[in-house]
């Protein structure tokens, strides 16, 4: 079987993969059952399920993991004495967000300049259509040439860490040599990357109370202690004047040692409006995928349509905070909480408590299995070496088969490039990169298979 073989089977199956990815995608698939039904969730893992079979997968199954939600898993025999890859993906999705803000409906893969906009078209749909196609792609020329483990996470997004723990509950069921995670992304469009480390992360929720109940800003406001304004004032002391994150204790001047990102780029990328300045200092890689990083996900307060002159009672905040490699994500959420609790002003009464967590990543880039996915990039995107990048976002499921399987090789790749404004309004997936990481991913596997 030849590269060109592989190279031109893809292609003839991308009209087929698009049709795939729309009926995918028009599954909102959000694993916040509060907000989105069950069903759509069941509906896509049912998809995933339906198309393993197809492909003569066995032991196809919907896994009832501990957070409530399902994972699908099917394996796929290769040749006696073969070895074992596991290739992930996951079909939950973030939210819409403002609908309105989406230049066609977000549900609903549109094609629109070149790329097909939806969500989870990139993050990560479209990385089960990756596995589908290089896997279609062997089977139509000599075979898969190593066994097959499939496994399509239900709740990535969300952070509860459902297949985490079955996968401990389980350790036999995901065990392989190598591991593929399709859930990353190039560093640009046409510049094959695979995604070294990763950040982790911890999820917490502040809450200030200062009074038994709320009152009236005229009448007693100047001399009772606001909730808001001391969740506020807290807040900010999570960020130096520069904009970086400082918590007390946590060490904030790592350096990345790898692909650097250039600065106007990284503008453009980010989409920072003219004159607004980037926050922190040192590099921009630095600043992505070696130091901490900390966001305000949400406060809970009264809107502004309808707010009342009151002074509060109570607030509270959602706050994420990313780890680089070489903390531990246990130790950073002991110093967050304790950075909380000690920059509360006014003596208010401040309760923090932890949502999420997830432990940061570094993969060892000179295993075998990284040549081999080398050597397929090259072939898949001609002139172009493979290059090592960081990644800010968390994937804590890493973690959990490093410590499973010790011995396992992990490489992350994926469609989650700049321009697929993941988690965004109007997420999208470039065609060509699925196509060139499709080609890549069985060149590799056949790679992997011969060394």
């Amino acid at each position: 079987m030849s590269s060109n073989t592989v190279a031109e089977t893809v292609s003839s199956l991308m009209p087929r993969a698009k049709e795939e990815l729309a009926a995918l995608v028009a599954f909102a698939s959000v694993a916040d059952f509060d907000q989105f039904p069950r069903s759509e969730s069941v509906g896509a893992a049912e998809w995933i399920a339906t198309a393993l079979r197809a492909e003569g997968f066995q032991d196809v199954d919907l896994l009832d993991t501990p957070d409530g939600t399902q994972s699908v898993y099917g394996y796929l025999p290769g040749p006696e004495g073969a070895r074992t890859v596991l290739l992930y993906a996951h079909y939950d999705v973030q939210p819409p967000l403002d609908e309105a803000g989406w230049d066609s409906p977000p549900f609903e893969l549109t094609e629109r300049d070149g790329r097909w906009y939806g969500r989870g078209a990139a993050d990560c749909k479209g990385g089960v259509l990756m596995h589908l196609l290089a896997l279609r792609a062997l089977k139509a020329d000599g075979g898969v040439p190593v066994h097959v483990k499939v496994i399509a996470e239900g709740s990535e997004e969300q952070g509860t860490g459902g297949l985490e723990r079955y996968a401990e509950q389980h350790p036999e069921l995901l065990a392989a040599d190598t591991i593929v995670i399709g859930d990353a992304g190039n560093f640009r469009v046409g510049l094959p990357t695979v995604t070294s480390t990763l950040r982790g992360m911890t999820l917490v929720c502040v809450k200030v109370d200062t009074l038994e109940g709320n009152l009236h800003s005229g009448q007693f406001g100047g001399a009772a202690p606001d909730a808001l304004a001391a969740l506020i004032r807290v807040l900010d002391s999570l960020r130096a004047e520069d904009g970086s994150t400082t918590v007390d204790g946590l060490a904030a001047d790592s350096r990345w040692e790898g692909l650097e990102y250039d600065e106007e780029q990284f503008r453009r990328d980010a989409r920072v409006l003219d004159g607004v300045e980037l926050i922190g200092s040192g590099p921009v890689a630095d600043r992505l995928w070696a130091r901490p990083a900390v966001t305000v996900l949400g406060i809970d307060c009264p809107p502004v349509v309808g707010a009342t002159p009151s002074v509060h009672a109570s607030a509270r905040a959602l706050v994420s905070l990313r780890v680089p490699p070489g903390v531990d994500a246990a130790e950073a959420t002991k110093l967050l909480q304790a950075h909380l609790e000690a920059r509360t002003p006014w003596g208010a009464r401040v309760g923090v408590e932890q949502v999420g967590q997830g432990q940061p990543f570094r993969a060892d880039t000179t295993s075998p299995a990284y040549q081999a996915m080398a050597d397929a990039m090259a072939v898949a995107y001609p002139g172009q070496e493979m290059q090592y990048a960081g990644q800010g976002g968390s994937i804590p499921l890493c973690n959990t088969l490093a410590a499973l399987y010790p011995q396992a090789e992990i490489l992350l790749i994926g469609l989650s490039e700049p321009e697929a404004q993941i988690h965004a309004v109007n997420e999208s997936v470039s065609p060509e990169e699925l196509e060139r990481l499709s080609v890549a991913e069985a060149l590799f596997l056949r790679n992997y298979a011969a060394s």
